[in-house]
Order: C-alpha cells, then sequence, then structure tokens
C-alpha cells in the first residue's frame, strides 16, 4: 500500500512541525488497512478528528454562524460519492463512501444528506467547533443580517483553504478522496470545490488526484482532473501535479495545491500557495 495526503493549501501553518506530525500519523492509521478505500477513508477521517485542519472538527464557519461539511471520494473504476452542506458531522468522507456504496448516485447535500448519513451509521450531531474557530468567529461576527450586508462583509472576511485529501494504491486498485469545511465566513449554503468530481478529487486507472486551495477557482479549472490527464498523458505524478497547477496560475488569480499518486505508488505535488503540507507511507 502507497499513501500521499495533504492538509492543506494556504498561509504557512502556524505550528508546521506538530502539523506536519499530525498528516504522517494519518498515513500510518491509513496503511494498517487493506484496501486503498479503507486506506483513504481512515486517513481522511484520522483528519477529521483533529480541530487543527479545516475538515470535521474545526470546520470553517459560514456566515450564520454555522459549519457544514463537505467530501468526495472515487476510484479508478469511476465510482464516486459525495456529499456537500453536512451540519453536525465530522466525517463526510464516510457518508460520501455510503453514497458510492450504498446509493445509484453521486451526491447528496444539505439536511437530507444529513439523515441519510444517520441512516447508515455515521455519527451526526456532532459538535465540530474547535477553541481556535470559536475564538476566530466572536472576533468577527458578521453584523446584520440582510444579504447586503453580510455580502459587503464577506469581502473582506472570506478565505481559509486547509482541506485535507488523500490518494492510495495498492499497485492494483486507486482510490482518492478529499473533505472540508469550506472557506471561512463563506455564504450559508456554499459548496466549493471538494465534493465537485474533477475539481477536488478524481481517478482514473492512471492514477489519482486530491486538490486543495481556493475552491471557487479549483472549480473552474477542474485541477484534479487536469493533473489526472496530465498522468494519461505520459507524464510523472511530479510534473503532472507541476502542470496542473502552471495553467491553474496562467488562468486565475487563485491558491492552489494539488497531490498526484499512479498506479506505480509514484506520487507527486504542487501548489502555488505559501505553503502545502504532504505525507507519504509505504508498506
Amino acid at each position: 500500500m502507497r499513501i500521499i495526503a495533504h492538509g492543506g493549501a494556504g498561509s504557512p501553518p502556524e505550528e508546521p512541525p506538530e502539523r506536519r506530525e499530525r498528516i504522517e500519523a494519518a498515513v500510518e492509521a491509513g496503511l494498517d488497512r487493506e484496501t486503498p478505500l479503507d486506506a483513504v477513508c481512515a486517513t481522511i477521517s484520522f483528519l477529521e478528528a483533529d480541530p487543527w485542519f479545516n475538515a470535521g472538527v474545526g470546520s470553517a464557519v459560514q456566515t450564520d454562524g454555522q459549519i457544514r461539511t463537505d467530501a468526495g471520494l472515487m476510484t479508478d473504476d469511476r465510482e464516486c460519492g459525495a456529499v456537500a452542506g453536512l451540519d453536525g458531522v465530522a466525517n463526510a468522507i464516510d457518508v460520501a463512501r455510503a453514497v458510492l456504496e450504498e446509493t445509484p448516485h453521486v451526491m447528496l447535500a444539505g439536511e437530507p444528506a444529513t439523515d441519510f448519513a444517520a441512516a447508515n451509521g455515521v455519527e451526526t450531531g456532532v459538535d465540530c467547533w474547535a477553541d481556535r474557530t470559536q475564538e476566530r468567529w466572536d472576533e468577527t461576527t458578521p453584523p446584520g443580517e440582510s444579504v447586503a450586508e453580510q455580502l459587503d462583509w464577506l469581502a473582506d472576511q472570506f478565505g481559509g483553504s486547509d482541506t485535507v485529501g488523500a490518494v492510495a494504491t495498492d499497485g492494483d486498485r486507486i482510490v482518492t478522496g478529499t473533505s472540508t469545511g469550506g472557506r471561512w465566513a463563506a455564504l450559508a449554503g456554499r459548496v466549493g470545490d471538494v465534493p465537485q468530481i474533477g475539481a477536488g478529487f478524481y481517478a482514473t486507472d492512471a492514477g489519482g488526484a486530491s486538490a486543495t486551495g481556493a475552491g471557487e477557482d479549483i472549480a473552474k479549472e477542474a485541477v484534479a482532473r487536469r493533473a489526472v490527464e496530465h498522468l494519461e498523458d505520459g507524464d510523472s505524478p511530479e510534473r503532472a501535479a507541476s502542470r496542473a497547477i502552471e495553467r491553474f496560475d496562467d488562468r486565475v488569480e487563485g491558491t492552489a495545491g494539488v497531490i498526484v499518486l499512479d498506479r506505480d505508488g509514484r506520487a507527486g505535488s504542487a501548489y502555488n500557495s505559501a505553503a502545502m503540507q504532504t505525507a507519504q507511507g509505504e508498506r
């Protein structure tokens, strides 16, 4: 089994060694699993439970003061599952897996998706607030309730992109997944790149990719799919990641990062943000 994981592309973390150790521990948790699907879900679940990352516990807060989580999952045979706008669900990746395995759909959203999570044994009603998010929210509560007031405030506050993701292969199957709490102070109901197939995650028999960064721009450029297409054209994972970010840089002004893993277990990553922490493991 080979795994590569990331903890988000954005500004340099306040405690980089500690955060890197957490990503490494997440990869170790994934390496204990028997299949790439289990490995990706275990790796991401580990990070969703860690309040230092913007996924699950510790997620960003939307303008109405609510935390909503998204996730996406895809296998090399193009089986997909994604969820968006989950309220009180830390392990969004497990709900995405249930969509993949238990339904004929590729995405569920909102309150029905939360009900689906509960029906499939995923814990709901979870307090996803962390001390650091509560402190930040107390300092940046938006004025008023009108849409106009929120939009004016949003322009100054909107940001953050520490999505988590992982790609795994056992030399036979390839699986990729991404999970997020969204971007800070997004409008209530906002959905970014993470649950969109080809934007936040993508896999074929050539390899898989997980993207992170400014979700709106990543969605417009379909960063994860573009990286995998470069693999299909014969690029190495490192070159595929670099080309995807180079094109992104040429076309939009946002920040992005992507990790790539091919069937042979070769990994690559690239980003245009100030930092993106990754970890790899093999057994």
